[in-house]
This record gives C-alpha cells, sequence and structure tokens, in this order.
C-alpha cells in the first residue's frame, strides 16, 4: 500500500518562499523531504506560486531598502547606488619616491648574490620538513 499523499498549504507555502526561506527551511518547516518538495515543485499550480512568492519578497526586500535610503540611511543609498545603479568604489594604488617623485629602481641579480648562512638553514630544514 502506498503512502498517503502530503496535501501542500499553498498559503504556508507562499508565506515562506515570500520570505526567502530556502527549499530546506521550507520542506522542515512542512514536515515534508527535500526530495517531495522538489517533487512537487514540478506541478505548475506549485510553480507558479513559488515563484509569484519569491518575486513578491524580492520587492518587499526592495521597497523596504529604497525607504531606507530615501529617508536618508547612507549604507542603503550607498548599496543601491552600486548595486542598481552601478556605481563601484575606485582604489588607485599610486606609488611615488619622496616629495612625489619618480621610484628609483635597483635591479639585482639574484644568481649574483649568495644566500646568507642563516638562510641555508632554514632552506634545509624546509626540505626536510
Amino acid at each position: 500500500m502506498a503512502r498517503p499523499k502530503v496535501k501542500l498549504d499553498l498559503v504556508e507555502l507562499e508565506k515562506l518562499y515570500g520570505m526567502q526561506c530556502t527549499d530546506e527551511e521550507v520542506a522542515a518547516f512542512l514536515g515534508i523531504s527535500t526530495r517531495t518538495l522538489a517533487r512537487r515543485k514540478g506541478v505548475k499550480k506549485v510553480a507558479e506560486t513559488i515563484e509569484r512568492a519569491k518575486a513578491k519578497g524580492r520587492v518587499s526586500v526592495r521597497r523596504f531598502l529604497y525607504r531606507q535610503a530615501a529617508s536618508g540611511n547612507i549604507a542603503a543609498a550607498i548599496f543601491l547606488a552600486k548595486n542598481i545603479l552601478g556605481y563601484r568604489d575606485v582604489l588607485r594604488n599610486e606609488h611615488s619616491g619622496p616629495e612625489g617623485t619618480e621610484l628609483q629602481m635597483v635591479v639585482r641579480s639574484v644568481l649574483d648574490t649568495k644566500p646568507d648562512e642563516s638562510d641555508a638553514g632554514h632552506s634545509s630544514a624546509a626540505k626536510t620538513a
């Protein structure tokens, strides 16, 4: 005899996915396995409910974030500017010598120098370790 078919509460499903819950969280809350949930997501009505709920949840988060930015929350404004408007932080690493002069480069050949005795002890210890 087959197991009785689990009945999914679409209203509860919509609430959970609207809060952006993961499949694992939804399955645990509903008392079903993730495999059962995955199979049910193949049903058109269930899939549409989930997609609609996720979209509503994203819009809700975006609305809240926009209100925060509009009311003066600088972090929210920066986040929206970077993620919606494409703004970005630009870091420039410029190196200069004393008083802004050009850096003087000295190139030494590694082959011309002999390793210090202290360096020789470290390299042999590293090889044995």
